[in-house]
């Protein structure tokens, strides 16, 4: 694994333990593309800019939950995109039945960007089992496939681990299944980040991808440092992700202490391009 660099910038909180206000980009980048979630309440989410990734195969994963392009798991309230994991017995129009349900929502064939600022202010759940993310993939994967197409994990939370997000990117290797880069990052003891909004981004350059939260830049990913065996694939345009899953490998199955519904608020996501 290749060396981590962890950037000693602090990230304020308000008394009340809320993440503090954002503030705007630097002023050497532009807006480019976003997504205010401005609908109306009970509403589907803007169709051209989201579509709904639908299946219950486990999603490579060994995933507990089955995604739907249904209402219930996928609206607009409240000025935000509402993600609701639901424990429930569902079978899809393919057969498959699953114990809960989801939503998974992307911008592929619709945006995609080369480097830039990519952030979104999310509240995410909570619970032994929820697996939220916001992340990326490259734009090619229906010709190169994953991991050649290059995966971005902008924010990642797995339920059993309250107070830790991670940040990470994949890609393809020559020696192992992928090549991978990955860092955590906490904010001061007892915060949870389901308690709260909180920032998350990244600035990526021609080979260097900047992590953020709120104001924290915490890792630093570069081509020079990559993997032995592996290949920086990040340098082409990738499009948007974001989903709520229910179990799988990592985060493991949910348990008797969590409890359902659970929800992910996503007030906006904003893509900036340097100026």
């Amino acid at each position: 694994m290749v060396p981590i660099f962890l950037a000693g910038a602090l990230l304020l909180f308000s008394c009340g333990g809320g993440a503090m206000l954002q503030p705007p980009p630097p002023a050497s980048y532009k807006l480019t593309w976003g997504e205010e979630f401005s609908g109306l309440d009970g509403a589907s989410p803007d169709s051209s800019k989201w579509i709904h990734d639908v299946g219950g195969n486990g999603w490579g994963n060994n995933e507990l939950e089955y995604y739907t392009h249904r209402t219930q798991n996928a609206q607009i309230k409240g000025g935000n995109l509402v993600i609701t994991a639901q424990k429930e017995t569902y079978t899809g129009a393919d057969g498959v039945t699953r114990n809960y349900t989801s939503a998974r929502l992307k911008t592929q064939g619709l945006f995609s960007q080369a480097y830039g600022r990519f952030e979104a202010r999310i509240k995410i759940p909570a619970g032994q089992g929820m697996w939220p993310a916001f992340w990326m993939l490259g734009n090619d994967i229906t010709s190169s496939g994953w991991p050649k197409c290059g995966e971005v994990d902008i924010m990642e939370n797995i339920g059993k681990e309250p107070g830790t997000v991670h940040g990470s990117l994949h890609g393809p290797s020559t020696i192992g299944r992928t090549s991978d880069v990955t860092a955590p990052f906490s904010p001061p003891a007892g915060q949870n980040f389901a308690d709260d909004f909180h920032l998350y981004a990244v600035e990526w350059e021609p080979n260097t991808i900047r992590f953020y939260v709120d104001t924290a830049l915490y890792a630093t990913f570069n081509s020079s440092q990559w993997p032995a065996g592996g290949t920086w694939v990040f340098d082409h345009p990738f499009f948007i992700i974001l989903n709520v899953a229910v179990g799988g490998d990592w985060p493991g199955a949910p348990d008797s202490t969590t409890v359902f519904p659970q929800q992910m608020l996503v007030d906006y996501v904003r893509v900036y391009s340097k100026q």
